[in-house]
């Protein structure tokens, strides 16, 4: 039974992709990459906006409420479409997919000895990426910080309350962090019969999707020049702190595929000066807005792109460069657009309801202070903060002036330091005191990050100090003239900025700057625009020596980012077992190894289907103790801010930390392993109490 009810799930999946993408054909133009983008953002508002119908109702955790409903949304999205801009000229995705293909392989065959092995080498570094990374996803369960603490165990709460009403988690991430994401992952563990791994397909899919914005953004920015094209997207697919999110439940990578798809419905608009691509890019600003809250950072960079592609316009149809002519028309059309998506698409999120609970949009006052620029204006006003968030800016300036991947390797790691010495020289003699500075840090800069921030959440690896902000500051300079990519290079420093001045040093902060790469890959586009082109015979011996070089230490960065990934390993290395091989919960708290005994010894003991009491922190683990199925009901009894209350009548057991609840003498403890060291942060010692 369970296996025909999985089948017919399943087929209503493939039905709901391909009304979507059926529903894309009707709303975009004849456009492979369009169709494609079009479809990634008719699939994800969709579903989200399904889920915020479906919570009220208490209808969360029905699949086949979820497996009907979905297709309401984009009938509705393809009738407003149909009379505000109406498609007329029809096409065939799969036929288009078939001459694109044909033209790749002409456009390859026709390039130079330079750029077949140029592209040669990035397409089969992304193509075993790509296989790696996908097998991961399929195999392997989730074992990121955040999720074990707050974004899985969210949705397998809402999951089992049949509602994502507030709750009040151990975490506060659980009820303040917007609730958009956690519906497609609700959907698609449902509709793919509680398969755990379905919750990395929003991620999975949002890599790939990125990677197509790029190719159709810098087509728009070049006039299709394919070169240039494929050069950015393949060059993005390798930025590390990129594709190291593609195997993970992490929501950045997320944020970075529906600022991309916003991205290229304003380069579309400029071009075509149709309105349907002002709908569109309101539709992905009222998702992308929804999905986290960290977009108010890119918020000012969102204007300056606005401001060349939509409210400026252009001195005639074929030109790059912007008049002072301001295009009210269409300001009207996209602000009503973004007004319309932002109460449908962001305000149920949870912004209002954390204004109820907390009086903040974001969250509590105790998180505010950790991650906020409080923290610099409460102790010196904006005098303080002016002084402390420029010293993050060339923090964060030098943790980008590393190899990392290729310092996974000890002979890496030795060329890296070697080439940093004039850095850390330069630093001391200008008396900056990056490290020793630390009141506006949440970890301390260290100009030698430890191996878990470098390898779990580098940067943009050689090809951002090497080659994207070089050509940044040409064109801000002058010296590489390109409206375009002029507007680009301010909104990137304002997003620089804003992640600087924003909130306190992180060292895990790599992940954040993904968006950031989203305006600076497309710098790369002037390497096939510029007089000094790399696609001329000829010309720039010494330029295309130096781009062959970076991009091949990239790609061997990218390959061993992947496959030296300690917290998820393909095969086995740096002394530990592949992921394949390693046992459920050890894989899960591989961040917190001092713990893993405790949590097997609760998961022996503790029956699937019991209902567990939770005494835990902040900061504690609470996903493992689901258990393989998911089954197990958590019932949290220390919320946060809020004390321990009383322990539930229906708990079958009691899992607590001794630090929220006096362990009585019957009481089994867990324990943690205490004789560790080098922990980021320590585990609790634990103890489990039968309550029946």
């Amino acid at each position: 039974m369970i296996f025909i009810q999985n089948s017919i799930t399943l087929i209503c999946f493939a039905l709901f992709i391909y009304y979507v993408g059926r529903t894309a054909a009707k709303i975009c133009r004849p456009s492979l990459i369009e169709w494609l983008i079009s479809s990634f953002i008719l699939f994800a508002s969709s579903i989200i906006v399904t889920g915020y119908c479906l919570s009220p109702l208490h209808l969360t955790a029905n699949v086949w409420a979820w497996a009907l409903s979905v297709f309401i949304p984009p009938t509705i999205i393809q009738l407003i479409f149909g009379l505000l801009s109406p498609q007329t000229t029809p096409f065939s995705p799969r036929q288009m997919a078939i001459k694109r293909w044909h033209a790749a392989q002409r456009w390859y065959a026709s390039a130079g000895v330079y750029l077949q092995f140029l592209f040669g080498v990035m397409i089969v570094s992304v193509v075993v990426i790509g296989l790696i990374n996908l097998v991961l996803v399929l195999f392997t369960v989730p074992n990121e910080w955040d999720s074990m603490t707050g974004h899985l165990n969210r949705v397998i709460q809402y999951i089992q309350r049949g509602s994502m009403a507030h709750f009040g988690g151990t975490n506060w991430n659980i009820d303040t962090y917007p609730k958009s994401v956690c519906t497609i992952q609700i959907y698609s563990y449902l509709i793919t019969g509680k398969f755990e791994n379905a919750f990395k397909l929003i991620h999975h899919a949002s890599y790939w999707i990125t990677l197509v914005c790029i190719f159709g953004i810098t087509q728009r920015i070049t006039k299709n020049r394919l070169n240039a094209s494929f050069f950015c997207a393949l060059a993005f697919a390798m930025f590390l702190d990129f594709l190291m999110q593609a195997i993970t439940t992490e929501t950045d990578i997320v944020l970075a595929a529906y600022l991309s798809c916003l991205l290229y419905f304003l380069f579309t608009y400029r071009l075509t000066k149709e309105n349907r691509y002002l709908y569109l890019a309101a539709l992905s600003f009222g998702v992308v807005y929804g999905h986290k809250v960290t977009f108010t950072l890119l918020l000012p960079s969102v204007f300056i792109v606005m401001l060349y592609t939509v409210f400026l316009k252009s001195k005639n149809q074929d030109s790059a460069s912007v008049s002072l002519n301001i295009n009210w028309p269409a300001i009207f059309k996209l602000g009503t657009a973004i007004v319309i998506c932002f109460c449908i698409w962001t305000l149920p999120t949870g912004y209002v309801k954390n204004i109820q609970v907390f009086g903040h949009p974001i969250g509590p006052p105790t998180s505010l202070k950790h991650q906020s620029i409080e923290r610099a204006t409460s102790n010196g006003g904006f005098r303080n903060l002016f002084e402390q968030g420029s010293r993050n800016a060339v923090r964060y300036g030098y943790d980008f002036v590393n190899l990392d991947g290729l310092r996974n390797i000890k002979i890496g790691q030795d060329i890296n330091r070697g080439m940093r010495k004039p850095l850390v020289w330069l630093e001391d003699k200008l008396k900056m005191r990056l490290d020793e500075t630390t009141e506006f840090s949440i970890v301390p800069f260290s100009f030698e990050r430890r191996f878990e921030f470098f390898n779990g959440n580098p940067y943009w690896g050689i090809f951002g100090f090497a080659l994207v902000f070089p050509l940044v500051f040409l064109v801000l300079f002058g010296i590489v003239r390109s409206p375009a990519h002029w507007f680009l290079a301010i909104a990137l420093l304002l997003h620089f900025a804003a992640l600087s001045y924003s909130a306190p040093y992180d060292p895990w902060k790599g992940r954040y700057f993904q968006e950031t790469g989203v305006f600076g890959v497309l710098f790369l586009s002037l390497l096939f625009t510029h007089k000094y082109s790399l696609a001329k015979s000829g010309y720039s011996v010494a330029l295309k020596t130096y781009v062959g070089i970076v991009t091949v230490v990239a790609c061997i960065s990218a390959l061993l980012s992947v496959f030296l990934n300690v917290r998820c390993l393909p095969f086995p290395a740096l002394g530990k077992p592949s992921a394949f091989k390693t046992e459920r919960i050890a894989m899960m708290t591989f961040a917190r190894p001092d713990i893993t005994k405790a949590y097997q010894k609760f998961d022996q003991i503790v029956p699937d289907s019991a209902t567990v009491a939770l005494g835990t922190i902040n900061d504690d683990f609470e996903y493992p103790l689901y258990g393989k199925h998911l089954s197990r009901r958590l019932i949290t009894i220390n919320p946060f801010e809020k004390g321990v209350q009383p322990i539930p009548k229906e708990a079958d057991y009691l899992f607590f930390s001794k630090n929220v609840i006096p362990p009585l003498p019957t009481d089994l403890r867990l324990g943690t392993d205490t004789t560790m060291k080098g922990l980021i942060v320590p585990g609790e010692d634990y103890y489990l109490r039968k309550l029946k």
